[in-house]
């Protein structure tokens, strides 16, 4: 009986394994699930199965934008063909990675963003792409001469600083603790270039082909710098090569020449007033690199050649801004701006100053959301005859932007 009990046992299992083996459930394989990395802020995560936290961020921006400029007498709303009104629409997109190794961290940074404007199609610009490996930088980012560049919200017009724009780089930044650093840089010397002209020719040369040559040698930058509590600071120089092109002339026997600038800035945090409230200044001064020492909205150049090609003269800039942004309330700020610029080209090139000013008002009503307005002028005086005459030309450029923008 035992026996017998024991086999039907024996086969009424193995029927059972064979009948529903395909049904049993089959323990899952293991898989690698998204993680919050909150190790640098919001918004990280960490990439399945590995330890690089990744963000991916945006910004949608559209403006409506009025423009008025008087050269000579003359309006934007003068002329049939002129430009009053325009529109832009303009997206980002960003892509920021972080892995800490045995010597640092290890970062990649690319920012991307399309523009539509009116009356020019469509256009893709790289605006930043760059690896930062410990105190290295590669790629293209923020100089490392720009510091203070105004309370602009956006800025359709230059407003007298250094360029703000971005510059392909290699560079080195040594930290020394409570906030002090320094950093040397290479930089792509035709990013500032602002060109070699001649005094021959219209309007004391600014009509003429310029006279650069080759790119030889990247410029050379570097700073020091501090940033604590109460806010920062900088000083900051730049050696940029001056190339004449000897070839653009058969007479022209103008030496290149060693072109330089210098400058410094200050930034101030103001709890006392508001949380939202800074204050900055920055002055800068250059010999034969001209749009170190400030973007101006003049013609200008790094050097003039005399009308015998056999002599060149470095410009000399100075320029001087500053600004304050102010929170008036959690959800409504302000910022205000001005500059002066001081062209001096040599030869019979005319010389220039420039005065700009610039305020916006900006409502966020909800995190990631700006709605506002800004306003900016300016204008060039021109201190020098036009072309052997004797008028002097005040250009003055006057731009209202109306702009939503949605960052995430």
């Amino acid at each position: 009986m035992k026996f017998k009990g024991l086999m039907l046992a024996a086969a009424a299992a193995t029927a059972a394994t064979g009948a529903s083996a395909a049904d049993l459930p089959v323990a899952p394989e293991p898989v690698d699930y998204v993680r919050v990395c909150d190790v640098y802020g919001t918004g990280f995560f960490y990439l399945p199965g590995t330890e690089t936290c990744l963000k991916i961020g945006g910004r949608v921006r559209t403006e409506l934008r009025f423009f008025d400029f008087d050269n000579e007498g003359g309006s934007a709303w003068d002329a049939d063909a002129d430009v009053s009104t325009g529109f832009r629409a303009r997206g980002y997109f960003n892509f920021d990675s972080r892995t800490q190794t045995e010597f640092g961290l290890l970062r990649t940074y690319v920012d991307i963003f399309a523009t539509a404007d009116s009356g020019r199609g469509d256009a893709f610009s790289l605006d930043k792409a760059f690896i930062q490996w410990g105190g290295l930088t590669a790629g293209r980012a923020g100089s490392r001469y720009d510091f203070f560049t105004g309370m602009n919200w956006g800025s359709v017009l230059n407003m007298g600083f250094a360029d703000d724009g971005t510059t392909n780089q290699f560079s080195y930044t040594a930290a020394f603790g409570n906030g002090f650093s320094a950093t040397v840089s290479l930089e792509d010397g035709l990013n500032r270039r602002a060109g070699i002209l001649t005094s021959a020719g219209a309007q004391g040369g600014f009509g003429v082909t310029d006279l650069d040559g080759g790119h030889k040698y990247p410029d050379l930058v570097a700073n020091l710098r501090v940033d604590q509590g109460w806010g920062s600071a900088q000083i900051m120089g730049a050696l940029h090569h001056v190339y004449v092109n000897s070839a653009a002339g058969s007479a022209l026997t103008a030496d290149s020449e060693l072109g330089w600038a210098i400058g410094g800035g200050v930034q101030f945090k103001l709890p006392m007033i508001s949380s939202g409230t800074s204050l900055g200044f920055q002055a800068s001064y250059s010999d034969g690199a001209a749009n170190y020492a400030a973007a101006s909205n003049a013609r200008t150049a790094d050097a003039v050649v005399n009308a015998a090609g056999t002599s060149i003269a470095t410009t000399k800039s100075w320029a001087i801004g500053g600004g304050i942004s102010h929170a008036w309330t959690s959800t409504v700020k302000s910022g205000l701006t001005a500059s002066y610029i001081d062209r001096d080209h040599g030869f019979t090139v005319q010389d220039s100053t420039e005065w700009n000013v610039q305020g916006n008002v900006v409502w966020s009503p909800v995190r990631g959301l700006d709605i506002g307005a800004e306003l900016e002028y300016s204008t060039v005086d021109w201190n020098n005859p036009v072309a052997g005459g004797t008028t002097f030309r005040d250009d003055g450029q006057l731009v209202g932007v109306f702009r939503i923008q949605r960052t995430f």
